[in-house]
């Protein structure tokens, strides 16, 4: 079937893919635009990882503020200002300042994270499954044994505190990296999350408590 050139621009709009690319997509999938946005989706994970080493320059600034109590920005980047200004990659931007305000990581990805803080909450959690031990044990099996309970519990503390890792406050079966993957598979292009700033009100201070967090996460799930 002839596909117009209207319908090649609204594919390229959505996807940030090439004009030829939307073409034959579209082509395949007779027209089907949803259909034809899967196929490029497809198509675009295998080349994804070989394009994770080019450099992303370009990009967009999420920002979000909660209720004037918290306050997030996240930079993101892209290998062209074309794929930037893309919707896909607007709500990306979007969504990833609102999931930062409710979800609070404290890093990007465990690569990020600090040594001494990691080195810290290893030592507790080494601890930690000691006590758990039968008190007659010897210590020496008891530290091999906490020490292979450690690497279950430090992932989950990983999932816990670095964006990559934790779960979309909109869709809890999805991480963050996968999201991300998905949306940069959809523009074909490398996509980064850079770096985020989140602000909370009286952070730090002695004040009541308040749970905003939750309150954003409930606000996102409506």
């Amino acid at each position: 079937m002839a596909i117009s050139a209207k319908l090649v621009k609204e594919l390229r709009e959505r996807s940030g893919a090439g004009m030829m690319d939307c073409k034959k997509a579209l082509e395949e999938a007779g027209g089907d635009i949803d259909k034809a946005q899967k196929i490029l989706r497809e198509k675009g994970q295998a080349t994804l990882d070989k394009k994770a080493g080019r450099i992303a320059a370009e990009g967009v600034i999420g920002s979000y503020i909660h209720n004037d109590k918290i306050g997030v920005i996240v930079e993101i980047n892209t290998e062209t200002d074309f794929s930037a200004n893309t919707d896909s990659v607007k709500q990306f931007a979007k969504d990833l300042a609102m999931h930062i305000a409710a979800s609070n990581p404290k890093y990007i990805s465990e690569a990020d994270a600090d040594e001494a803080d990691v080195a810290e909450q290893k030592e507790i959690l080494i601890k930690q499954a000691m006590n758990e031990a039968n008190e007659n044990m010897p210590e020496d099996k008891k530290q091999m044994i906490a020490e292979k309970k450690v690497e279950g519990r430090l992932k989950k503390w990983f999932s816990e505190v670095c964006l990559l890792d934790q779960a979309f406050i909109k869709n809890p079966d999805q991480t963050i990296e996968q999201l991300l993957r998905d949306t940069a598979n959809g523009v074909g292009e490398n996509i980064k999350i850079r770096r985020f700033a989140r602000f909370e009100v009286g952070e730090g201070l002695e004040k009541k408590e308040e749970d905003f967090a939750a309150e954003v996460a409930g606000q996102m799930n409506l």
